[in-house]
């Protein structure tokens, strides 16, 4: 049976980071921070709350970081493959996010298609959470910048350069200077050239926007050192997306080749730069073995004794 549904149609969705004011944005940091410290204060606040996460694409990190935080904060999440039966080819986007809006309080998406994030986000009548499009990913924003503000201060964000190196056609590239621009830092990315790798222009038309309103900033490269020299972060993501085939592989390699962070290439940032990858990584791709699992790197930290999986040290 569909339950009435009786929320107000004002209701706000996350489909890419700059939906959130940088006030809002900076109190996410704040309380992520605060639920890190002390989980059990946290342990109800979604109780008898469900999250349906709808998969498209796939992937270990989102499955698992979103349904174990439903669970420790008292809410239940229901994982639905969509990659067999698309949005919107079985019935319309409309339909589904209709009976969802009375099925669930909330619903998080991992697509394809920004255009099927947008449809959800204008009909439906709960929270839609872009966990992955072509276009954004704010999730990921979120928690990049938590460990950022814990490594580098959550007041210091104006004083930051943040540097990517790699795919900057990318949903991770393009939320990673709308977040920085947000919090005042300096964001330079580098890459190749070319109508395949270039920034989308809206992309760069927001950016400016976001410029102009919070005093950030944003640099576009094609050569990795003018990106990295001087930066706090050095920031890499995978090299071969999900929508590429075997048959491009090859060339990609060797057109990314370039924007590979290296020890050498670290060695132009700031003496206590930290190395990011949203994973998943390859060693000798996107970075080399050395800068991944080097002193620089945040990446992955081993577990202090007495530590665990659960509680982060």
């Amino acid at each position: 049976m569909l339950r009435r549904s009786s929320r107000s149609l004002a209701v706000k969705h996350l489909t890419k980071i700059s939906d959130l004011s940088p006030d809002t944005f900076r109190m996410l940091l704040d309380l992520a921070v605060k639920m890190k410290a002390n989980p059990k204060a946290y342990a109800t606040v979604m109780k008898d709350k469900t999250l349906l996460m709808l998969f498209e694409k796939p992937s270990l990190r989102t499955r698992v970081s979103f349904e174990t935080g439903m669970t420790q904060m008292g809410g239940h999440g229901i994982f639905y493959s969509i990659a067999d039966s698309p949005l919107g080819k079985k019935e319309t986007i409309g339909d589904t996010v209709l009976v969802l809006s009375r099925y669930v309080d909330v619903v998080m998406a991992r697509v394809n298609r920004r255009e099927d994030i947008r449809e959800m986000a204008r009909l439906s009548t709960i929270p839609i959470i872009n966990a992955l499009d072509d276009y954004a990913h704010p999730c990921q924003m979120l928690a990049d910048y938590m460990v950022i503000g814990e490594k580098k201060g959550f007041d210091n964000f104006g004083k930051l350069r943040i540097a990517y190196c790699g795919d900057c056609r990318n949903n991770v590239t393009y939320d990673l200077m709308r977040g920085g621009i947000m919090l005042g830092a300096t964001v330079a990315v580098a890459g190749p050239k070319g109508a395949d790798f270039d920034i989308e222009q809206s992309v760069l038309d927001e950016c400016s926007e976001l410029a102009a309103r919070h005093g950030g900033k944003f640099e576009v490269h094609h050569d990795a050192a003018a990106a990295v020299t001087n930066a706090d972060v050095v920031y890499t993501d995978s090299w071969m997306s999900y929508h590429i085939s075997k048959e491009q592989q090859g060339k990609r390699v060797e057109t990314f080749t370039p924007f590979q962070v290296t020890s050498a290439l670290m060695a132009k940032g700031k003496p206590d730069a930290i190395f990011m990858n949203c994973l998943p990584a390859m060693r000798g791709m996107e970075q080399t073995a050395e800068v991944i699992d080097g002193p620089q790197s945040i990446v992955s930290t081993k577990p202090k004794t007495g530590c665990t999986a659960r509680r982060r040290c």
